[in-house]
């Protein structure tokens, strides 16, 4: 229409990261299934993906900017806590007047896709990685590594 595909959508974000939980997953694709019509839209979906994330990571999500502050407290590392406020921040500001705009710079918000992803990557794939071939160490050597490790009174 008016030489614009209407259908099927036009996708150039990626797909969300094969870690990443079903109900998120849902939103992320919603988000790519916007974007070229309303990175606006596309960025406050991920927002709302970072919330949930947050959740996933132990947090009560009532409060992102809280969520974020109680991760960074507990040692998360700065590259995550920057990724995580980047989409926070970003996606606030579609949803609420401010400063920054995607639709002047819909880049932006292609960008967030990767964020996520990144995200997920960082704190769900690979601890998961670690713990299953953390599992296949023998007994009696994971059994060596708690008695190390127990706290000395």
């Amino acid at each position: 229409m008016n030489q614009k595909m209407i259908y099927p959508a036009t996708l150039t974000a990626p797909a969300a990261h094969a870690d990443t939980p079903t109900d998120i997953a849902k939103d992320f694709d919603e988000a790519r299934s916007v974007l070229a019509s309303s990175p606006r839209s596309a960025a406050a979906l991920l927002r709302l993906c970072v919330q949930k994330l947050c959740i996933v990571l132990g947090e009560p999500g009532q409060n992102i900017n809280a969520d974020i502050g109680s991760l960074v407290a507990k040692g998360l590392s700065p590259h995550i806590q920057q990724a995580l406020d980047i989409v926070r921040v970003v996606g606030n500001e579609q949803v609420h007047p401010g400063t920054l705009d995607v639709r002047d710079n819909p880049e932006i918000a292609l960008r967030l896709f990767a964020l996520v992803n990144f995200i997920v990557d960082d704190q769900i794939s690979k601890p998961k990685a670690i713990a299953e071939l953390y599992a296949q160490l023998p007994p009696s050597k994971l059994n060596g590594i708690a008695n190390r490790d127990k706290t000395k009174p």
